[in-house]
This record gives C-alpha cells, structure tokens and sequence, in this order.
C-alpha cells in the first residue's frame, strides 16, 4: 500500500480546469459545485500553466480583490509544482509537505492526468513519510 503509484489514486479522476483570464468568482463556483479544492489553469494549448486554490481565492478576496473582474491568472500559483503518474504516492506526499503546499498536479510531457490533494493519501503513506529517507524525485 506504501508503493502505489499516483496513477492508482487519480483512477478515472476528471479534470477540472479553466482558462487563466476565468474570474475568481468562476473558479470559485466550478471547485464548489464539482467539490474539489482546486482548478488547474491551462493556456489555449491545454498546458498547465498554474493551479488556483482555496487558499489563492481567500488571499485575493483579503486583499480586496473583485471576484468578479479579476482573472485567476492575477492570483494563482504560477508553474506549480508537478509530478509524472509513475511516482510513488509517499514521494508526492514528502514533495508537498517539504513545499507546504496541498495539491500536486499529475503531468507528464505535458499531459495533464489530473490532481492529488492529501486527503487521497492513506494512513499508512502518512507513517511513511515521517520514516523514510528516500528522497522526493518526482519533481520537475
């Protein structure tokens, strides 16, 4: 169980993504009504380009920010963090907690696969990061 692979969390995981020029108030609507904590930004050739979050929408709304006119782009975190589906659930696991972050999206030569959060994780990966030594090299 400590081994899976990310392609075995993400099963048949659909992809929620909008165009970097959506305003936060549309990214808001789309993570709450399909219940995900998060939207992949693409461009017009369907690249990852960012990752908006619960916690960009809360940082823009603080600052004053019009959910309304502002486009996500202003506002998410751009060229996240990515891991390929091959890499090993405790090695994207140790990458966010070394990054403090809580979505990792799953790309590959620029394929996009779709998106892990902690709550995917399992109890036992959990314990496992706190033993392991192995290093996070998932990461691009």
């Amino acid at each position: 169980m400590t081994n899976r692979k990310l392609t075995d969390i993400l099963g048949d995981q659909e992809l929620l993504t909008l165009r970097e020029h959506a305003p936060i108030r549309e990214a808001c609507r789309c993570m709450w009504t399909s219940r995900k904590g998060s939207v992949l930004v693409i461009d017009q050739d369907s690249r990852l380009v960012g990752i908006f979050t619960g916690r960009d929408a809360v940082h823009a709304l603080a600052e004053g920010k019009n959910a309304d006119t502002t486009p996500i782009r202003e506002v998410m975190t751009l060229n996240p963090t990515t891991a390929p589906p091959s890499a090993r659930a405790v090695d994207a696991l140790r990458a966010m907690s070394d990054r403090g972050i809580r979505h990792l999206p799953i790309v590959d030569d620029k394929t996009i696969y779709g998106v892990v959060s902690r709550g995917d994780f399992k109890g036992m990966e959990i314990d496992r990061l706190d033993d392991d030594d192995h290093v996070a090299e998932c990461l691009r």
